[in-house]
């Protein structure tokens, strides 16, 4: 199965339902919604499995860090475009997203949080996590991603691909 196969089976339908908390947006500054709707944007492109335009709203040198139970094995750092597609087809080859929403999502300057929920399937034992809470710190330079943090229940996310 090729890599846009995988972003799409895995992250499609459940990304595709994100829910964007646009509340107060007419209040931010331009630089805070401006990197709000590329963050957003970018999430829409991972759910629709855009790699095209995920990779244009990617900074060459973006970092993507996942926090957790350092046994899975898409848990740590990735770097460069190259490494972060590596990584989401490791990720969606080994878990499968069944919810995803995003409950709150607001900026300031350049930075963005994220909150939501999300569900999942380890395809390895076919174990379901449970609902859980997820968080995301992302920074945007330019109109393009340079760092999405994610913070997520991994303790849930290890069991099930632990068994």
């Amino acid at each position: 199965m090729n890599r846009r196969t995988l972003m799409k089976t895995s992250l499609g339908t459940a990304l595709a339902l994100t829910l964007v908390q646009s509340a107060g947006a007419q209040e931010m500054d331009a630089e805070s919604k401006a990197s709000l709707d590329t963050v957003m944007a970018f999430m829409s492109a991972m759910g629709a499995g855009d790699m095209d335009k995920m990779s244009a709203l990617m900074a060459d040198d973006m970092v993507w860090h996942n926090e957790g139970d350092t046994s899975l094995p898409w848990i740590g750092e990735s770097k460069g475009k190259e490494a972060i597609f590596k990584f989401l087809g490791i990720f969606s080859s080994n878990l499968k997203t069944t919810l995803w929403e995003n409950t709150d999502a607001f900026a300031s300057g350049s930075t963005v949080a994220v909150f939501g929920r999300m569900n999942a399937i380890a395809t390895k034992t076919g174990k379901e996590t449970g609902e859980f809470t997820f968080a995301l710190r992302a920074k945007v330079r330019d109109g393009q991603v340079v760092l999405w943090h994610w913070f997520e229940d991994s303790f849930a996310v290890s069991q099930a691909y632990h068994g």
